[in-house]
């Protein structure tokens, strides 16, 4: 299987569906939030397209002689994967596809990165049950917060603009403001469980989630779950919203990055680690 073939063919049809994303921007003959039936069928099934060959291309790339491959490259590739497949399958039921204007070209930048930059082979030799459960739920969990900081930074536009009387296509095609801040927290929400039930299984399963080479990891996913909880909590109770809820959900999720990647990166780049 040619995974570069396939990968470049991912990477082509991510860039045809962020470019019909954007031409939906001119829409201007549907509300607010929605585009022609034909234009959205036609990026979903794009999005799609590239998310399949996408999936393709990283086929073959983890599993290994010694162990599941999960090298910094690798790792950001199959997340960025996840992301796309999240976000197709919310944007069945949600207002979502604008985001896709992002996280498209995002997913096809990264996949050219995993096909044409070597690195080292770094395994999870570890493949019971447990491990996988626990991998799986942290990317998913990763995955769902790393859209609500998309969508966190939309909504700072779409709010700053507003503010500011400056209402230019992408604002007019958003859904109204109310509508982006429910899905924000939803997304949020959904991630929080997630970011507990990783952490849930990382305390169950794995031997000492304080070792010298996951402390780092475990403090900053532990600070990401107490940022994004208590948003939450002040949502609930406070009716937090606008530039309070936006700050509190980057902040979140810088935490959560640095955990998942900025300390991956430093071990395997910088001190050649695994």
């Amino acid at each position: 299987m040619n995974s570069t073939l396939f990968g470049a063919l991912a990477i082509a049809t991510y860039a045809v569906a962020a470019i019909t994303l954007i031409r939906s921007l001119h829409d201007t003959d549907y509300p607010p939030g929605e585009m022609s039936g034909v234009r959205r069928l036609k990026t979903l099934a794009l999005g799609w397209l590239a998310a399949v060959l996408h999936g393709i291309a990283l086929t073959g790339a983890f599993e290994t002689a010694e162990g599941l491959n999960l090298s910094f490259l690798s790792a950001m590739s199959l997340v960025a994967w996840v992301i796309v497949a999240i976000l197709l399958l919310t944007a069945l039921a949600k207002p979502v596809d604008k985001l896709g204007m992002v996280i498209f070209p995002l997913a096809a930048l990264i996949l050219l990165l995993k096909l044409s930059v070597p690195e080292s082979i770094h395994t999870v030799r570890n493949q019971s049950w447990p491990m996988t459960t626990h991998i799986v739920v942290s990317m998913l969990a990763y995955s769902f917060l790393n859209i609500a900081a998309f969508q966190a930074t939309l909504l700072a536009l779409q709010d700053w603009r507003l503010r500011s009387h400056h209402t230019d296509l992408l604002v007019r095609s958003l859904p109204p403001l109310q509508t982006m801040e429910s899905l924000l927290f939803q997304l949020i929400a959904a991630g929080f469980v997630l970011l507990s039930a990783s952490l849930l299984t990382g305390f169950i399963f794995l031997e000492d989630m304080f070792a010298q080479h996951l402390a780092h990891k475990t403090v900053l996913s532990i600070l990401a779950w107490i940022l994004f909880g208590v948003l939450l909590i002040g949502r609930a109770r406070y009716g937090w919203r606008g530039t309070i809820a936006i700050r509190w959900t980057l902040g979140g999720f810088l935490s959560l990055m640095l955990a998942y990647f900025g300390s991956k990166m430093v071990l395997e780049w910088i001190l050649n680690r695994a």
